[in-house]
């Protein structure tokens, strides 16, 4: 038996698969009706990919293989008593265990100083201007979602959270930024930190 390597899009499914057995397509049309799909890029064939990671690893099975019409065959999968078992462990980990993330927006602003104030506050501005079409873009969505369970969009409704905590944030720095509250000159800090370190090599 294979070991599955946790990734989002194996997540997902064996939680659809956990709810009732069922088949790509049908798995593909839930994901996008509950907007599952602005998590991660979905097609076929990273579908395809998943089930099968999951069926070597025994975490799912096929149960039959069903056509309509003129359509190929298609083959229902359920989860196995190993698949729901690891989809509890999996949950829990994931809603228990803080993560050290670090997002590239992160990383980006542990190296500031490589760019003058001036430039910074630009590029927050810009960044601000995208954040702001990415939050009405998911307040539309949720609004859209008003027919389906609460259950089903509280993600989104933390993404929307999250954003909006970051809006704040970029206005009170780029505020900052513009008033000179928040200032560096990148030479001398070049030059504090060469002459600090010569000082403890020298210890």
């Amino acid at each position: 038996m294979a070991r599955i390597r946790r990734n989002l899009l194996a997540f997902l499914v064996l939680n659809l698969l956990a709810e009732a057995p069922t088949h790509p397509y049908e798995m593909k049309r839930l994901i996008r009706w509950r907007g599952k799909d602005q998590l991660l890029t979905i097609n076929l064939d990273s579908l395809y990919h998943a089930i099968a990671q999951l069926e070597r690893a025994a975490l799912i099975e096929p149960v039959e293989t069903e056509r309509e019409g003129r359509r190929p065959e298609r083959t229902v999968y359920r989860t196995t008593e190993s698949g729901l078992d690891e989809l509890n462990a999996w949950m829990r980990d994931l809603l228990v265990e803080p993560t050290k993330e670090f997002p590239r927006f992160i990383v980006a602003l542990a190296h500031l100083a490589v760019l003058t104030p001036a430039e910074c506050r630009e590029l927050l501005e810009r960044r601000s201007l995208l954040l702001e079409a990415q939050i009405a873009s998911v307040e539309v969505g949720l609004r859209g979602s008003a027919d389906l369970p609460r259950v089903f969009v509280v993600e989104a409704e933390f993404a929307l959270a999250l954003m909006r905590a970051e809006m704040e944030w970029l206005r009170s720095t780029i505020d900052e930024l513009r008033g000179g509250r928040l200032a560096w000159d990148r030479d001398e800090l070049i030059r504090g930190h060469r002459s600090s370190t010569d000082s403890k090599e020298a210890t």
